[in-house]
């Protein structure tokens, strides 16, 4: 069992700059503390990500931390020219010394891939080449790819990455076919699921390694991802979580609305935060209340939780507090 870190880097009242150097700070205390990885979004004209180039950020979170493994959950695929990335991803691992995390899809809003003049028929097509061609020019010295979007001819490949053949890829796995095709090609997940959905999809994951010649030993992670605030006691972390929540959900609707579009995914992220940890998909409370959290999750066969410990305008002691609460009286009863 491992825990991670997700973050949207939300806008949390602050400029820019103090923003992006909090972040930095708490991701030197996720270092300290033994978390395994941290994933950022990518999004665009929203005030949901205020970090729009995964890249930049990350180049300078490898130079905070030394053991912490992170990536983009995910790079959008379908807005970049693949040749570029190849270059971003082989700097990123080398400059970090093999940790970088590879997440990848097709991006989840379709009012920000038309910011770059992308269509929705064309995301699909667009996601299948680009990941092709950054995989055969990670692994290859020389680049030459015939594709409908995509056209190189002996491109030399000069920048490699450290981990070989490539770093490991992870995806944001929802449909029962995402589930299936991460399996047979050995890409860790994460799942927004909750209650008795999250078995499911381990379980249909871990058949699917299994039919496909995998032994659980070697198994790609299987992850969910839930926003988790810990304090000293329940009453803390609810007076923290729940203001924070729906600045957070704010963020999260404020482009759809803005657009003429209704709300979105009010069936995973409620009004307030009492319905959402009704729903089982988010915990603030003491230690011993999110520990009891955990093991129900761990019993429903995930390997991995990511935890959302920064959000709305929760500041950088909180999110100190809480991670460190987490590892101390969490994380050491899961091995």
């Amino acid at each position: 069992m491992r825990f991670g870190i997700f973050d949207h880097v939300d806008d949390d009242g602050q400029p820019l700059h103090r923003q992006l150097e909090d972040r930095l700070r708490m991701a030197e205390v996720y270092d300290r503390c033994g978390f395994y990885a941290y994933h950022v979004a990518e999004h665009h004209g929203t005030p949901l990500g205020r970090s729009p180039s995964p890249s930049v950020l990350l180049a300078a979170l490898a130079q905070r931390t030394t053991r912490l493994k992170f990536g983009p959950l995910v790079y959008c695929l379908p807005l970049y020219h693949p040749l570029r990335l190849i270059e971003e991803v082989a700097m990123l691992d080398s400059l970090s010394g093999g940790r970088l995390q590879l997440g990848v899809g097709k991006g989840a809003s379709l009012i920000e891939a038309g910011f770059f003049g992308i269509e929705m028929d064309d995301q699909r097509a667009l996601f299948d080449e680009a990941l092709e061609v950054l995989l055969q020019g990670l692994t290859g010295d020389e680049l030459s790819y015939e594709g409908a979007h995509f056209r190189f001819d002996r491109v030399p490949m000069r920048v490699k990455p450290v981990q070989q053949p490539h770093p490991p890829l992870w995806y944001g796995a929802g449909s029962p076919a995402s589930i299936q095709w991460c399996a047979r090609e050995g890409i860790n997940i994460v799942t927004l699921a909750h209650g008795e959905r999250v078995r499911q999809v381990a379980d249909l994951y871990r058949s699917e390694w299994l039919t496909h010649g995998g032994d659980v030993a070697h198994m790609p992670l299987v992850g969910v991802s839930r926003h988790m605030v810990v304090a000293d006691t329940d009453e803390a972390a609810l007076a923290i979580a729940r203001p924070a929540y729906l600045r957070w959900r704010d963020s999260f609707a404020q482009l759809w609305i803005e657009r003429g579009y209704p709300r979105p995914f009010t069936e995973i992220y409620p009004d307030n935060w009492d319905e959402l940890q009704a729903r089982g998909n988010c915990c603030a409370g003491s230690p011993e209340t999110v520990r009891a959290f955990v093991e129900r999750e761990v019993e429903r066969g995930i390997t991995y939780l990511v935890g959302w410990f920064a959000f709305g305008d929760m500041r950088l002691p909180q999110v100190t507090r809480s991670a460190e609460l987490f590892a101390a009286e969490v994380m050491p009863a899961f091995g």
